[in-house]
């Protein structure tokens, strides 16, 4: 059984732990940054990665509890990919407003032109960042639920509340 489709509060609800997740890992990787930590553990808590990690297991969670159909998997995969992206455009504007370089304004890590305010920089996040990464993630989100489907499928009687 699908089960029905919730609105963006109950995703929100749901999605609360994964928000934190990737919140947690974006300080992390600011904070070994700081440190001075070797590049190669700065570029391990990647940001990006934990989004993906989020939406795998929110996909698991749709699926498990009955939550929703594809619908729930793309509101889910912008939810995700806009607090990622949103995350990184504040550690972006962090940097700029205090005129320090952070993680995200390292001319290594900001592949962009170069833009001392980054306004660039933070366009592409918000606009091909939340775009492409939601499009990406719903794509690949469907396709997990599909096959969780396919192998797991939920009996008539099991709904959710």
């Amino acid at each position: 059984m699908q089960g029905r489709e919730r609105g963006v509060r109950a995703h929100v609800r749901m999605l609360q732990p994964l928000f934190g997740l990737i919140a947690a890992v974006w300080l992390l990787r600011l904070i070994l940054a700081e440190a001075g930590s070797p590049p190669w553990i700065v570029r391990l808590t990647s940001v990006s990665v934990a989004a993906a990690a989020a939406l795998f297991l929110a996909v698991l969670l749709i699926h498990f509890r009955g939550f929703g159909g594809y619908p729930s998997v793309v509101m889910s995969a912008f939810l995700l990919t806009a607090w990622e992206e949103l995350l990184i455009v504040a550690a972006v504007a962090a940097a700029v407003f205090t005129g320090t370089t952070n993680i995200y304004t390292a001319p290594e890590y900001s592949m962009t032109i170069p833009d001392p305010r980054h306004v660039k920089h933070i366009y592409g996040h918000l606009t091909y960042g939340v775009g492409l990464g939601t499009l990406a993630g719903a794509a690949m989100g469907s396709l997990l639920l599909w096959l969780l489907r396919s192998l797991f499928p939920r009996q008539p009687s099991e709904s959710s509340e």
